[in-house]
């Protein structure tokens, strides 16, 4: 046994020392469904990010509180070990209102490349630290990495700059943010404990809080294709990140938005790109900028920049019609060391070699689209990792002809598949043969959810 300083932990300072507490002592309180003591959670999160206790112990923490879940005390205490066990980014020399954006995960997602650079074009200062592929889902990185020469991987230092000089810098997390976090949810995806509201949440917010921001927006998603099913799931979850939200002084908005059918008109890696820009072009489909501008409003909203929806609806059109938001998004590829010759020339890069065509059997209306089904196939045409050394396709993806409601005739096109691996492009084309249901009747679709609107 050994005793630590309360201050190297963030304990507090009222007793100086503190014997190490036994792990299964604490295991044993979730366990048995009670209260773990704030200052013991802290401590055992902290030693186990200095390898003082066992991914062992720590798996049977996880799997406790994946079973039994947490009080919101416990939340707030993992949630500051999280931030406590790295370096958190400080923005107050600046005027601008500093703030983010995080989504839970869809197909065809693209937003946070639209959202950010329009945010920063209205004055807001937005340090967003994306994630990669995860399952069916898309991941932001993957996206911006297919741009020639971006850098995703840059130091804290570079990335204060970047959001000082431009007002807005995309990149992963790095070993200083969160340590505990990144080294938790390794371990937490390979012991079945992901889908823990709690440890979500902690994860989450975690990384947001680090960030130095002031306010957030997060685009919760329900439906097929969703980590989250139902509306009530994501309330569930939605409570939780406002609590946490306010327990950190970070205002947070929720907005709850549909994946029972994929985002844009495209889901992939550099076609994604090509589509952000098209947004940022205005010349983007309906969908992605409902959900774009939906957002947008929360946050013009929480900077108090606009007074009401109306003002921040015709504020965001008019940065994208100018083109100020494209300009803060060429500014940010050029000083992340991104191609702008590259980007110039979209059309002509990260060329498929090979495209296939899923066609409707019968004729009819368009009233269900498996997007989990959908997100798998995407995954295996090279768009996502199965394992974490997977190479990924930036020339992989998926283009949408149709989404629900839409009317189609017998063998129309409903999507098209491509890449550069024939087999891979046969596989994923098996995959989706079910993933549309048409039917004689029309169904409406709703994008934004509200309490009226979802099941």
């Amino acid at each position: 046994m050994i005793a630590l300083p309360y201050d190297s932990i963030g304990l507090g300072k009222n007793s100086p020392w503190k014997i190490v507490m036994i792990p299964n002592d604490i295991i044993r309180i979730k366990r048995n469904k009670r209260e773990i003591p704030a200052v013991d959670l802290k401590q055992f999160i902290w030693e186990y990010s200095h390898q003082q206790i066992s991914d062992k112990d720590m798996t049977k923490l996880l799997k406790a509180i994946f079973k039994n879940g947490m009080t919101r005390e416990e939340i707030f205490a993992l949630t500051e070990s999280m931030i406590d066990s790295g370096e958190k980014m400080d923005f107050s020399f600046l005027s601008n209102y500093v703030a983010d954006k995080h989504s839970t995960g869809g197909v065809g997602d693209k937003v946070s490349i639209i959202l950010g650079p329009l945010m920063a074009a209205a004055g807001l200062a937005v340090p967003m630290i994306s994630g990669r592929s995860l399952g069916h889902t898309g991941g932001t990185l993957d996206k911006l990495e297919t741009i020639p020469g971006y850098r995703t991987n840059i130091s804290l230092d570079e990335f204060r700059r970047n959001v000082n000089d431009i007002g807005i810098s995309m990149i992963g997390q790095t070993e200083e943010i969160c340590p505990a976090d990144r080294k938790m949810y390794a371990l937490r995806d390979v012991t079945g404990t992901v889908a823990s509201i709690p440890l979500i949440c902690g994860s989450i917010m975690s990384k947001k809080i680090a960030e130095g921001i002031e306010g957030l927006v997060m685009d919760i998603k329900i439906g097929n294709g969703a980590f989250m099913k139902t509306i009530q799931e994501g309330k569930e979850l939605a409570a939780l990140i406002r609590d946490i939200g306010e327990n950190f002084n970070v205002k947070s908005d929720i907005v709850f938005t549909s994946m029972d059918q994929p985002l844009g008109r495209y889901a992939g890696l550099w076609c994604e790109i090509k589509e952000a820009i098209d947004c940022l072009r205005n010349e983007g489909s309906d969908d992605t900028m409902e959900v774009t501008f939906a957002l947008g409003t929360k946050l013009l909203l929480q900077a108090q920049i606009v007074s009401d929806e109306n003002e921040a609806l015709n504020l965001q059109q008019q940065l994208i019609e100018s083109g100020h938001a494209l300009e803060k998004f060429l500014k940010m590829v050029a000083i992340h060391d991104g191609s702008l010759s590259d980007i110039a020339s979209l059309h002509t890069l990260h060329l498929p070699k090979e495209e296939t065509v899923l066609s409707a059997e019968k004729p009819g209306y368009i009233t269900n689209m498996n997007t989990l089904l959908i997100g798998l196939a995407h995954c295996e045409l090279g768009c996502g990792r199965k394992k974490l050394s997977d190479n990924l396709d930036p020339t992989a993806g998926i283009e949408f002809y149709h989404k629900i409601g839409n009317q189609v005739l017998e063998g129309e096109p409903l999507m098209r598949l491509f890449n550069t691996d024939k087999e891979k492009l046969d596989k994923a084309l098996k995959l989706l043969k079910d993933s549309v249901e048409i039917d004689e009747n029309k169904l409406e679709h709703h994008l934004i959810l509200d309490d009226n609107k979802a099941n």
